[in-house]
This record gives C-alpha cells, structure tokens and sequence, in this order.
C-alpha cells in the first residue's frame, strides 16, 4: 500500500474527487438546453445541438493536456482554475446571442474545463489507491455519471422556474463551487514506489511487472495504438448509440415513441451498473479480461440490433448492453493503461488515448450521414467490436521500454518498476 499520504488525506482526496467528478458530469444535460437555445437564437435545434460534439472533442483535447498542467501547476491548483473557467464559460454561454459565441463558450470553453478537470483528478485519485484501482475509477467515473441524472433534476427545475439566462449563471455558479471545493481537499499522489502485494491474492496470481512509461516511449508500442483502436471502438459503439436511442427505436426498430424514448432510462442504469460490476471486477481479474468480458457484451448488443429487427426485448437489450459495455469500458480503462505501461505517466498517457472520446463521439454520425443511416454504423461497429476482441485476447504487456540512458538505468531501477494487479 502506498504509505506516502496518510489514509486520512487519500480519503479526503477521493471525497473530493467524487464531489468534482459530480459537478463535472453536469455537462451531459446539455440536451435540456437545446430546444430553449434553439427558440432563442432563432435556428435550428441540430445547429445549436452541435455545439455538444464541438464540446466532447473539446472535452478529449484537455484531458490529453491535463497531465501537463498538474506537473506544472499541482492537481489543486489546476482543479480551482478548471472550476472557474467551467463557471466563467457557462456565465458567458448565458449570453450568447449568435451560433458562434455559443460554438465558442459552451463548445470549446466549457469543453475544455471539463477535461481538465475530468482526467486529471480521475488518474491522481487511482495513484493514490494501486491496490484498488478498479474500485477508485467506479467511485469517481460513477460520480460523474451520476452528476448528469442529479443536475438533470436540478437544471430541469431551473429551465421551468428563471428564464434561461439565469438557468445557466446558476448552474455554473453550482457547478463552479463545487469543484473548487473538491480541489481544495485533493493533493497530488506522490511517484509509486514497489510495494508488497496489494490486491487480492486471485490478482496478485496473475500479477506481471510492468515498467513506467513515458509517453513518446508508450507512443512507439504497438500495445498503445491497439488499446487506442479498442477505446475508439467502445466509445464510437457507446456514444453514438447513447446519442440516437429513441431515433434507432422509432425509426430503424420501428417503435412507438413511448417505448422507444424509455432506451434513456434503460442506458442511465445499465451505464452505471457497467461501471460499479466491471470496476469491482477489474480488481479481481486481469483488466484485459474485463475487457475482452465488456467487448462481448458490446458485441451481443449490436448484434441485436442489426439482426433482431422490430422488437421491443432486443431493442431493449441491444441498448443496454452497449451502455453497459461503454461504462465499464471507461470505469476500467485508466487502470488497465497503467497495467501497460505504468502509474506515475499515467495521465498524459492515458490523455492521448482519451482523444478516442472525441473521435468516438464524431465517427458513428459522420459513418451514417455518408452511407446511408444506422446500419452502416451497426455494421462498422459490428467489425470494430470483432477486430476488438482479437486484441484483447492476444495482447500482451510490454517488456522494458528500450530507450532508457545508462544514467537512467542506474538512478531509476528501484523506481521504474512497480507491480499490477491486473
């Protein structure tokens, strides 16, 4: 067990990463505020809608920069300042009069302070508990999914009672005192050192060595890229399906409204249950094999969809299955990167493989918009999750990064080695 911070301050720094994380799954009711936008700015609904995909990409780039920032400025520090430009950004979306500044603030602005923020207290709270990384990602990914159902009450509540201008001042205000507060209790992990065995004894079995990367060394692995083609095949299969359930139910499985607008319900709980099973889960097996485990539950739900057409139980099914494969899929992924390639570069490795939530959150869209509709998304995703699977059951954990100087190798050896519990 890392003994470096007292249990008391690890503690504290999860609770505040829980209450970040909380605030920062505000951005996923964005929904809400489509059509009121939309009213006010005199333009169509998927106009006003896009400024969500400019916000995901925005999201990915920041996260993929965090880990740059916390060297620099400390993990508190850059917490307060992402709780303050999110608040600023949405002050400034409230008086957005043109597509332009909307595309602008709530796009690259809000965007850009939810991944700095997301990323980066994510993977400094698992450092801090190695011995239960699974468990630590489903309690702060868990948060930030539930941050989107608790200020869907919240910010439906402001939507019917203040105009709109002060729905949005006071769900930054919210938002932005909430991570401040959160970034006021975390402190930064310190480097790993080797330590005993620290998971159970069904993981330690099956523990391998893995070195610390840094990130051009990561970059110039073959194991990076595939497990880059896995998270972009998740995300794309997981997004995409999020973002049209109720159009896939009504127009492709030819459902009523009303059944098909309950898909949201059945993805709000099968995402949260994929996160909580399969990152307790992960910290019992071998992360890999979680998600080989999560690949063939993505693979039955777009199976279902392509060939169990017009019924309600496949829909139903097709749907949570993916949400649930999306889930645990981003629950155990920061984890099992450190299985690859080690804990103290966590972050900016883990940060460019992220930039796959952007490009995942685009391809299935642009996929449909060329080639005809959903099903030649279903059929990309269909080979994407098969290709997938391959990976992961033939992957393996690189040995030694091959650039390291003699120096290195002298001053780093009791430290560029740390055990997983994969």
């Amino acid at each position: 067990m890392n003994n470096q911070l007292s249990n008391t301050r690890r503690l504290l720094t999860l609770a505040g990463t829980v209450l970040t994380q909380f605030a920062l799954g505000s951005v996923y009711t964005w929904s809400l505020f489509n059509s009121p936008l939309a009213d006010k700015l005199g333009t169509p609904v998927n106009q006003v809608a896009f400024s969500f995909g400019i916000l995901s990409l925005a999201l990915a780039v920041a996260s993929s920069l965090s880990g740059k920032m916390q060297e620099r400025f400390g993990v508190r520090n850059v917490t307060i300042g992402a709780g303050l430009l999110l608040g600023a950004s949405l002050l400034l979306t409230a008086h957005a009069d043109n597509l332009t500044m909307l595309y602008l603030f709530a796009g690259l602005l809000v965007g850009f302070a939810d991944g700095t923020g997301y990323l980066m207290t994510l993977t400094n709270c698992v450092k801090l508990f190695p011995e239960r990384k699974g468990l630590t990602s489903a309690c702060a990914i868990g948060a930030y999914g539930l941050g989107s159902l608790g200020f869907k009450y919240i910010n439906l509540y402001l939507l019917e009672h203040v105009s709109l201008e002060q729905a949005f001042t006071i769900w930054g205000g919210v938002a932005m005192v909430m991570v401040i507060i959160g970034g006021l209790m975390m402190k930064d992990a310190p480097k790993q050192q080797p330590t005993a065995a620290r998971a159970s004894s069904e993981a330690v079995s099956q523990a391998k060595q893995a070195y610390d990367y840094t990130l051009p060394q990561a970059m110039k692995t073959s194991q990076f890229w595939l497990l880059a083609m896995m998270f972009v095949t998740v995300c794309m299969s997981g997004l995409y399906v999020i973002g049209v359930a109720k159009d896939v139910g009504q127009q492709y499985m030819h459902l009523n409204a009303t059944t098909a607008a309950s898909a949201v319900a059945v993805i709000a709980v099968f995402n949260l249950l994929g996160r909580l099973v399969l990152g307790v889960l992960s910290d019992r097996i071998a992360r890999i094999r979680v998600l080989a485990l999560a690949l063939v539950v993505c693979f039955v739900g777009v199976s279902s969809l392509l060939f169990l057409h017009s019924h309600a139980i496949s829909f139903f099914i097709a749907v949570a299955c993916i949400a649930f494969s999306f889930g645990g899929t981003i629950t155990v992924y920061p984890s099992l990167v450190s299985d690859f390639f080690g804990l103290n570069n966590m972050t900016k490795n883990y940060g460019v493989i992220y930039l796959g939530f952007g490009i995942g959150s685009f391809a299935g869209s642009i996929v449909a918009s060329l080639f005809g509709g959903f099903a030649a998304t279903f059929y990309l995703m269909l080979a994407l999750v098969v290709a997938s699977l391959v990976v992961a059951l033939t992957i393996r954990i690189p040995g030694k990064p091959v650039e390291h100087t003699n120096a290195t190798e002298a001053g780093e050896t009791s430290t560029s080695r740390i055990s997983t519990d994969p």
